[in-house]
């Protein structure tokens, strides 16, 4: 299965795996307008299909995302004198009175999914190619990849909700340092401060990365998966354990009582491989409250 219509990305589909491969290589994939489009298109497509089990998400040639497409010089983030129609405000909403980001645009729309997702950060991810892979569940590092926070050193300001989810991917100092220097960094470092899981020769990269996503999508229940992915980041802003207890509470007696689990037990009792009927398209989709919760 591949997506059509798409001309800045490279959306399949193979083996419960999607993939998502940013294609403009001549520009070392950087971001734009429509590349913001089509990967919330994607993001709609995978949350539509049941078959989608685990997304994948990676750069064309030597770069996984060099940042914003800066060929409009000064102005680019500038939307004054801009065609209305094509104002931030126009193609994605306003929030606080201004026209959304587009980085947030993505990143909230691959923190709404509800598939994990695995980043295979080949080449330098810099700008909203680092911010991008923040709500990613893991990351995994060529040995070539970069990383760079650079927005100070371009007179702006991270983007992309990095702001809540930097900190907390990689705590309060790290990512003060990141970003205040504003300098690009190596792989090394990116694992050192947590910000990757793991550094693979630049030839293991996919490899590894679509072993990860076949563990997932050969072993484990769909819903389980959708349930848990947003247990786990919705619990990071959580004011108290307590809020943690009631929501897995919530979710082991809900989930304990379906075929999932049942099957669950009798796969392991029966030492086989399980085959779970639950979907997550249709069942348990009101079990976790809508995260991100739009304000």
């Amino acid at each position: 299965m591949a997506g059509e219509g798409f001309t800045e990305i490279e959306y399949s589909v193979a083996d419960g795996i999607a993939t998502v491969v940013l294609d403009r290589p001549a520009r070392m994939n950087a971001f734009t307008g429509r590349m913001c489009d089509e990967l919330v298109a994607a993001c709609d497509a995978i949350d539509a299909d049941d078959d989608v089990r685990v997304l994948v998400v990676t750069g064309r040639g030597r770069a996984f995302c060099a940042g914003a497409d800066l060929g409009e010089g000064g102005g680019t983030f500038d939307d004054r004198g801009r065609d209305p129609a094509e104002t931030k405000a126009a193609r994605y909403g306003e929030i606080g009175g201004v026209g959304r980001d587009r980085g947030g645009v993505v990143s909230l729309r691959l923190a709404a999914l509800q598939v994990p997702v695995i980043a295979a950060v080949n080449g330098p991810a810099v700008g909203v190619g680092a911010t991008m892979t923040l709500p990613m569940d893991v990351r995994v590092a060529g040995a070539s990849a970069r990383f760079g926070f650079v927005f100070a050193r371009r007179g702006i300001v991270p983007e992309a909700a990095s702001s809540w989810f930097l900190p907390r991917v990689v705590g309060i100092s790290r990512a003060m340092e990141w970003t205040m220097t504003g300098r690009v960094f190596g792989a090394k470092e990116a694992l050192e401060g947590g910000l990757v899981s793991r550094v693979v020769p630049d030839e293991d990269l996919l490899d590894t990365a679509y072993g990860l996503a076949r563990e997932v999508a050969e072993n484990t229940s769909s819903v389980s998966v959708a349930v848990t992915r947003h247990m786990l980041w919705s619990m990071l802003s959580a004011s108290s354990p307590w809020e943690a207890h009631a929501l897995d509470s919530r979710a082991v007696a809900e989930l304990g009582r379906d075929r999932d689990a049942a099957e669950g037990v009798t796969a392991f009792l029966e030492k086989r491989a399980p085959a779970f009927p639950l979907r997550r398209t249709r069942d348990h989709t009101d079990l976790v409250p809508e995260w991100p919760a739009r304000p």
